[in-house]
């Protein structure tokens, strides 16, 4: 097998694992690379850091997803660059693995716009341990709020600010807002968590800005019943422990979760090739890396326009085509056949929820929103979850949520539990 085209990808995402899927049966070898070890299913991290599922839901490790898979070697590992003239990637200990074709699927991660002392107090939503950071804090600001005396530092606890208002600023203002106000009110005696603020955000002049006027108007309703305090128009200018600045007003809050950008991994950098203001490489309708013939570039690494240049969502649906297409085309050079043409993406239309029994939904034409949206959101989600174990345990969960209120993952844990307390 050593004397195969040996593949390497670098991400185990969505686009990484739809490559690798797409090269079942090829004759090739395959190593993956990621620093984690498991594939992670981020459109339902929100709900982990909201408690409504648990982590092991929505997480695979990615060694037993491939244990059926010989031709395919998996490293735990990170990759600090790529040495096109050698052919060769680097991984953070020194190691160098050579390859014959490169695909980086290496992802974003949150993005500060130049306010990286921010991320501390507010902390973005792309990994399972950001999601367990933000579960803990939400969930430690209603038990200190319990235990203070001073009404003043009781409300800046029971403030939570949500900034950024796309699809994951929307869906986590409206599940916190839900929570304290639907299901923890019976739970507290000192305090009563219906007064909870939640704020959301937005500099734009509207949420949800992908989404057409109507739906998000629809949405911004919603939000409003749950109450969610909603204010566009103004960005933020300043975080801190004790609160946020809007435009130039303070608002004292003690839980920031930051969902208003996205940057790139360094994979740009590492080609030497150009990139957009989000650190994303630049690339043509083939998805190869310009003057690199065996490198490509897929997912929220790569800049894409369709439809006569608009920008490729960076959406896991995005990813998966783009991780299929460039398995047809190595699959097409290794057999001689007639290699695919340029990449075209299917936009398959736009969700979001707004708590746990309303949703929106944007198929251009078609577009639909309530509670009958909530219930295709949700069947399209569990779809796609890897394994009958976990769609089972995510329709149980949402299913028990929304008959009875309660979230089923409501844990503190870590350190910083103890470390608060003393």
């Amino acid at each position: 097998m050593q004397d195969r085209h040996h593949v390497v990808v670098v991400g185990g995402g969505f686009g990484g694992l739809q490559l690798v899927n797409g090269l079942a049966g090829a004759p090739v070898r395959i190593t993956l690379i990621d620093r984690r070890n498991h594939h992670l299913f981020q459109p339902l991290l929100y709900q982990v850091a909201t408690t409504l599922i648990a982590t092991s839901e929505i997480a695979w490790p990615i060694r037993n997803l491939y244990r059926d898979r010989p031709e395919v070697t998996t490293l735990l590992g990170e990759v600090t660059g790529v040495d096109a003239g050698a052919r060769t990637v680097t991984l953070k200990g020194g190691q160098a693995i050579g390859y014959d074709t490169l695909v980086l699927a290496t992802g974003a991660t949150h993005a500060y716009f130049g306010h990286d002392e921010w991320e501390p107090v507010a902390p973005g939503l792309k990994t399972l341990e950001d999601a367990t950071t933000i579960r803990r804090r939400v969930l430690l600001a209603f038990e200190q709020a319990e235990l203070e005396e001073d009404p003043v530092i009781r409300q800046a606890l029971l403030t939570f600010t949500v900034i950024g208002a796309g699809p994951t600023g929307v869906e986590l203002a409206g599940i916190i807002a839900e929570m304290a106000h639907r299901t923890l009110p019976s739970e507290f005696r000192r305090i009563d968590t219906r007064q909870a603020r939640v704020i959301l955000v937005e500099a734009g002049p509207r949420i949800l800005a992908a989404f057409s006027e109507d739906l998000a108007e629809y949405a911004r309703r919603e939000l409003e019943r749950l109450g969610v305090e909603v204010r566009t128009g103004t960005p933020v200018t300043a975080c801190t422990a004790q609160g946020v600045t809007i435009g130039e007003t303070f608002v004292a809050s003690r839980t920031l979760v930051w969902a208003a950008g996205v940057q790139a991994s360094p994979a740009a950098r590492w080609l030497g090739i150009a990139e957009d203001r989000a650190g994303r490489a630049i690339l043509g309708a083939d998805l190869k890396a310009p003057g690199h013939d065996d490198i490509f570039v897929i997912g929220d690494t790569a800049s894409v326009t369709y439809d006569g240049g608009k920008p490729v969502p960076g959406i896991a649906p995005a990813a998966k085509q783009q991780g299929a297409y460039v398995a047809k085309v190595i699959r097409a050079r290794l057999s001689g056949a007639k290699q695919p043409g340029d990449f075209r993406y299917r936009h398959q239309g736009s969700l979001a929820t707004i708590g746990r029994r309303a949703a929106i939904i944007d198929f251009g034409r078609f577009k639909m929103k309530g509670a009958l949206a909530w219930w295709i959101w949700g069947i399209a989600h569990i779809y796609f979850l890897i394994g009958t174990r976990s769609r089972f345990a995510v329709a149980w969960s949402w299913f028990w949520t929304y008959l009875s209120g309660q979230h089923s993952a409501r844990l503190i844990t870590q350190k910083e539990t103890v470390r608060e307390k003393d």
